[in-house]
């Protein structure tokens, strides 16, 4: 074996140690992210999804490039770990990757621009003895448009806080 160091970097994610705790963010994957699809010079969106959205699958939908629409979501996807902000979002495009549409690839890309806002941020484990619990949910009532099935979600964190460095 090995002594290799302190870890720095695994699998895409950055590992920053500091005084008050340890830092995981993904620019790197999020700044090539951007890179590959041409949105590195984008204008950033404010959030990571419109407000009161109406995705949803319809026969007249003009089709996207499947493989690569779940190649990006599957991406977005990872880059989830470190970024539960755009979580939602995520979940939400990644209903329709056995057939996506443009509409559905404008939602993509309007997560890769959110993202272009704060590239480097990450979560932020603390040391220290209070290990604060802080929980967030939601729910959705009836508001699939095209089954008027529900949606809910919930995250819970330990320790942790979101923060941009």
């Amino acid at each position: 074996m090995k002594d290799l160091g302190d870890l720095k970097y695994f699998l895409g994610i950055e590992v920053a140690r500091f005084a008050n705790g340890i830092f995981l963010s993904q620019r790197k994957y999020v700044l090539d992210l951007l890179a590959e699809t041409g949105l590195l010079g984008c204008k950033p969106a404010d959030t990571p999804i419109e407000m009161n959205h109406k995705l949803y699958e319809h026969m007249d939908q003009e089709p996207t490039n499947k493989e690569q629409y779940q190649r990006l979501v599957g991406r977005l996807i990872y880059l989830a770990h470190t970024r539960p902000d755009i979580a939602y979002a995520v979940s939400v495009v990644s209903q329709f990757m056995h057939s996506p549409s443009v509409s559905h690839r404008n939602a993509v890309d309007r997560i890769l621009r959110y993202l272009k806002l704060a590239p480097g941020k990450g979560l932020l484990f603390s040391k220290g003895r209070d290990l604060e619990v802080v929980g967030y949910t939601d729910a959705d009532w009836a508001g699939s448009i095209t089954d008027r099935r529900s949606t809910s979600g919930y995250f819970t964190f330990v320790g942790v806080r979101s923060v941009d460095h």
